[in-house]
């Protein structure tokens, strides 16, 4: 079964290693230095350059409408055969957010709730950036439901770096 792995910067080779992963979304800020796996593919690593903010602010990049529609795009790309590492600074909220938005695009009949839930039980630290899964609630044409989701389950517990977990696909 095809799964989305979420970890944090400082996992992301040890998670690529174990899981066989193929696929690599990095939501961090532009110009922070990351260093690929070689065994990502150049086209199949999606670099989204965004802070972790939820409004504007000095010197931050926003999430934006275009970052939820790359992100979308490039999960209804994957071609699900080998699994996807998503990860940000702390593997808490970015990431955690595009984990929430992938499952969603690629499994349109799965209610929102169900899918949050489901998060929540695998992340007790998950806190999905609210900015971006609006964008993608509107992009998807959800209807507020994903946004309704993710506050549903609430801020997740306090932690400096969240456990890596992996979110199965059906």
């Amino acid at each position: 079964m095809p799964r989305l792995h979420v970890c944090s910067l400082e996992r992301v080779a040890a998670t690529v290693k174990a899981t066989g992963a193929r696929s690599l979304v990095t939501l961090l800020k532009h110009d922070f230095p990351v260093e690929r796996p070689r065994v990502i593919a150049p086209e199949n690593h999606l670099r989204l350059g965004v802070n972790d903010v939820v409004e504007a602010a000095p010197g931050m990049i926003v999430p934006q409408a275009e970052h939820a529609a790359l992100l979308v795009d490039f999960a209804r790309a994957w071609d699900r055969r080998e699994p996807m590492v998503i990860h940000c600074f702390a593997g808490v909220s970015r990431s955690t957010a595009a984990a929430f938005i992938a499952a969603c695009a690629l499994m349109p009949a799965r209610a929102e709730s169900d899918i949050a839930n489901e998060l929540r039980r695998l992340s007790p630290t998950a806190t999905p950036n609210a900015l971006l899964v609006r964008h993608a609630d509107a992009l998807l044409a959800r209807g507020g439901a994903m946004m309704a989701a993710v506050a549903a389950i609430g801020r997740g517990e306090e932690c400096s770096e969240g456990a890596p977990f992996a979110l199965e696909i059906a």
